[in-house]
């Protein structure tokens, strides 16, 4: 299982919501660069980032903030917040960023995702951001009415590169993943799955490796210091 330490952009600078309220936030840092090092520096082996603006406004204000990770470390990098469009696809995909995430618009617009899964062959990943097993949208304000697992097995037998399947009442919350959720997600689809949401301790990151998640996103417990990314990294791989 890998460990994807999360980098939270907006307005340029690195930070964390709680469950994706965007007037709940913490600033981290204003390098984005230098973050990204500090966690390559302690083992990281892929890098999780979101444009927070881009998820919920469409703007493309973090591409410096971008540009400067994607210079700064020799590892892969995936991006998930407002990828909507072709053009935003090759814009990023330019930028050096290994694998783009889409979220509402794949559950909006399905066939022109499985169109771009086509065109962009495993560099494209499905995100779900589910409140209670259902979809939610539009950077978290909406919550549809189809559920998580039901969008994952739409795409079924296409080159998606993975699903990043986030518990939204987790989210920075500290209070530990849903293992059950993901572990359900993972025996649902044949795509890669890689937990999001309330990863806390190191004991969250062993049932999620023993449940068989292909990935696990760490943010808030390692800036907090709670969780110590060699050891979440070591325990991973055991």
């Amino acid at each position: 299982m890998k460990i994807w330490p999360a980098i939270d952009l907006r307005g340029g600078n690195c930070v964390r919501l709680k469950q994706g309220d965007y007037n709940q936030e913490t600033i981290f840092g204003e390098d984005p660069g230098g973050m990204a090092s500090q966690w390559c520096s302690q083992g990281a082996e892929c890098m999780h980032l979101v444009d927070l603006d881009g998820a919920r406004d469409g703007l493309w204000i973090n591409q410096d903030a971008v540009r400067s990770i994607v210079e700064a470390i020799d590892v892969p990098c995936q991006l998930g917040g407002g990828v909507r469009e072709e053009s935003t696809i090759e814009l990023l995909l330019g930028l050096g960023v290994s694998r783009l995430i889409v979220g509402t618009k794949a559950l909006k617009e399905p066939d022109w995702f499985s169109s771009m899964v086509e065109k962009f062959p495993h560099q494209l990943a499905l995100g779900i951001d589910a409140r209670d097993g259902m979809v939610a949208t539009d950077g978290w304000l909406e919550t549809s009415e189809t559920t998580a697992i039901s969008l994952a097995q739409q795409f079924a037998g296409q080159p998606v590169a993975a699903i990043i399947y986030t518990d939204i009442a987790r989210d920075g919350m500290m209070q530990g993943a849903n293992v059950a959720g993901m572990a359900e997600m993972k025996q649902a689809t044949s795509i890669p799955v890689i937990a999001s949401g309330g990863v806390t301790t190191l004991e969250d990151v062993r049932q999620l490796r023993d449940a068989g998640l292909d990935g696990a996103i760490i943010g808030r417990s390692l800036y907090d210091g709670v969780i110590h990314l060699p050891e979440a990294i070591a325990l991973a791989n055991e």
